[in-house]
């Protein structure tokens, strides 16, 4: 313990480096990070407005999207203040205690879209193979209850992780190599034994991400089966063009994070490529959840052309 420097004792502030080999233009790199992020802000506040006020949106689908809309938001928000900062300022220093905070809202927030994502392939298997209970099945009272649930699973889960990087004391440095504060970058800076956090990272990634994805996969095979048994061709691509948007916004979501997660633990891919990748990741599914959603829904995208409609002849 004395060869360690006191100064990486319980430290109070670690500075996020950012995209390490990548500072010379990063500047640059922040301004398409920027427009996803105004993207994903306009898109998902359009959305939060529109499903409230449209009653024939008032569905188990668009409640579920909304809550998916106000997750988005809070990743972006979570995220993008401080990275722009880092690119553009070059404000690297953060407090500890803060940095635990990002870290705990993103994984969090990542938690509950996946949950909110299993909700909405619960929805559209029930919506095409047992279409006559879905009102009776997927009630106020029930929506509410889901919803809940997977704020409070990703709360709980997510919640262990700075708790138990609270209880690390020494660390061999306080230069984070990446653009926010994520679990492991943040771990394995740590000289004490890191094997329970490891392993919690590992419980909460396959408990959540793990789970929601092999269900989602059981949904949209189950639903492609029933499909297939239509007789009529009609009823079979009304319902495939009912899954499109689903099934992309699962395979973007799932993709690039399970990549981001396995890299950072298993791979050898260069830290630059696994940063932009992972951040990437948090912040264009946001971007694109409301485009995808907003164009398959002829409702959404009417009420979006009156809104600049009317915002550009009352210029």
């Amino acid at each position: 313990m004395a060869s360690i420097n006191v100064s990486y004792l319980n430290p109070r502030t670690v500075t996020l480096i950012g995209i390490p080999g990548l500072e010379h233009v990063q500047f640059l790199i922040g301004f398409p990070f920027f427009a996803v992020c105004l993207v994903a802000l306009l898109g998902n506040i359009l959305l939060l407005i529109i499903i409230p006020a449209e009653r024939i949106l008032h569905q188990p689908m668009y409640i579920f999207l909304a809550v998916l809309a106000a997750t988005d938001i809070g990743l972006c928000a979570a995220i993008a203040p401080k990275m722009l900062a880092i690119f553009w300022f070059r404000s690297c220093s953060m407090t500890f205690d803060a940095c635990l905070a990002q870290l705990f809202f993103i994984h969090a927030l990542q938690c509950m879209e996946s949950g909110i994502l299993l909700a909405m392939a619960f929805d559209c298997y029930i919506a095409i193979c047992d279409p006559l209970r879905h009102a009776s099945i997927l009630t106020p009272s029930i929506l509410l209850r889901l919803i809940v649930v997977v704020a409070i699973r990703a709360t709980v889960l997510v919640g262990l992780l700075p708790i138990l990087i609270k209880r690390l004391h020494a660390f061999h440095s306080v230069h984070i190599a990446h653009s926010y504060c994520k679990h492991m970058a943040v771990v394995k800076l740590a000289v004490e034994d890191i094997q329970v956090n490891k392993a919690c990272g590992l419980f909460v990634g396959f408990s959540i991400l793990g789970f929601d994805m092999i269900l989602i996969l059981v949904s949209y095979i189950l639903i492609i089966q029933a499909v297939f048994r239509l007789h009529w061709k009609e009823a079979q691509l009304k319902a495939f063009n009912t899954c499109t948007a689903h099934i992309f916004v699962f395979l973007e979501f799932y993709i690039l994070a399970f990549f981001s997660f396995c890299s950072h633990r298993f791979g050898h891919v260069a830290p630059s490529t696994h940063i932009l990748l992972s951040t990437i990741y948090l912040l264009v599914p946001p971007a694109l959840n409301p485009v995808v959603y907003g164009i398959k829904n002829k409702v959404i995208r009417n009420r979006v052309a009156q809104i600049f409609l009317l915002n550009y002849g009352s210029q």
